[in-house]
């Protein structure tokens, strides 16, 4: 393999961002299927913490560390 090579996206910012994105999606879906979309949008805009609240900012958690993994990795020389 050349040294020239770099494997984007294979490290552990990418791979915490997939788990924390993952997790998230999972638990909102669980919320459409348990309680419905016109409960969960009424949970993610009331004024409590709640655990729709909570997925939401673990999603943008996860985006953040997936696109801070891609970033442009330059080798010291």
């Amino acid at each position: 393999m050349s040294h020239e090579y770099y494997r984007r996206g294979r490290n552990w910012y990418t791979a915490i961002g997939v788990l924390f994105s993952v997790m998230a999606g999972i638990v909102l879906v669980r919320q459409l299927l348990i309680w419905g979309p016109e409960f969960v949008q009424d949970f993610l805009f009331n004024g409590e913490i709640t655990n729709e609240k909570v997925s939401m900012a673990m999603l943008a958690f996860g985006i953040f560390m997936i696109a801070l993994g891609f970033r442009k990795h330059e080798q010291k020389r």
